[in-house]
């Protein structure tokens, strides 16, 4: 039985979901606890590491995307503390997804002859443009990806992210944990995992499709010494989909001290 879905993302970044309703809906999940984990940005309204709201015990993190030489990857930290390094680094990302997101939306706006219902903005992600995308065409948002501004489409402009380096010690000083996010949707998922030499955690439980293996994470896990997390990802209203059992959450619990 999940308990604690240590994946999801609130407006601050992509999500739909505001702070104030993570809670609830949790709670509807049959959660205890989740955790905040905002691309590139930490929570202005998480005033510590681990917080109780309304009842839930929130877990203040953030994923964080770095370039790993041969391909890009996600960090998850937990536990997060603003130190003024990593507070700089995501404020220059913000400042890029800013300005990329503007030439996305100029981009699909010149191909398909529509203005598009998004403003470009800290915080901004594709996602927010593919709902704006399915809004005013025949698009849908997978649709909008596939053919538009997903990898490689006519609309894609790349983000400046920094070296999995120095992502991995801007976290590895603001935060308890660090972990390597759904380590089996990257391109190739070895070297992805051969990663976990540096970090404490990787992200064990995630939505994939039946038909992954999981078990080169298990191996992971155990050559590397790993904890485990996992979450649901969402971006949505559904939380819970995916995550920790009261053994696993009691184990990262012990790790953030909470």
């Amino acid at each position: 039985m999940v308990v604690a879905d240590l994946h999801v993302h609130t407006t601050n970044s992509d999500g739909t979901l505001t702070l104030p309703e993570v809670p609830g809906i949790a709670r509807e999940a049959g959660l205890d606890a989740v955790a905040i984990t905002d691309h590139d940005r930490l929570h202005p309204d998480l005033d510590g590491p681990v917080v109780e709201r309304d009842g839930m015990l929130v877990i203040h993190g953030i994923e964080l995307r770095v370039d790993a030489g041969d391909q890009r990857v996600d960090l998850l930290g937990y536990g997060a503390r603003p130190t003024n390094a990593l507070v700089s680094e995501c404020d220059r990302i913000q400042a890029n997804r800013e300005e990329r997101g503007a030439a996305i939306v100029d981009c699909v706006e010149d191909r398909l002859g529509v203005s598009l219902p998004v403003e470009p903005r800290p915080g901004l992600g594709r996602p927010h443009v593919a709902r704006a995308i399915a809004e005013v065409s025949e698009y849908d948002v997978q649709g909008a990806f596939d053919d538009l501004i997903g990898d490689d489409c006519p609309c894609y402009v790349p983000r400046e992210v920094p070296s999995f380096e120095r992502g991995r010690d801007l976290l590895a000083e603001a935060c308890g944990l660090v972990g390597l996010a759904h380590p089996l949707r990257y391109p190739d998922p070895d070297a992805a995992l051969a990663l976990c030499d540096s970090l404490d955690a990787v992200e064990r439980w995630y939505p994939y499709d039946d038909a992954v293996d999981t078990a080169p994470v298990d191996r992971a896990v155990e050559r590397y010494d790993l904890l485990e997390t996992g979450g649901s990802d969402a971006h949505g209203e559904v939380l819970g989909v995916a995550g920790l059992d009261d053994a696993a959450f009691e184990r990262i619990r012990r790790a953030l001290d909470v």
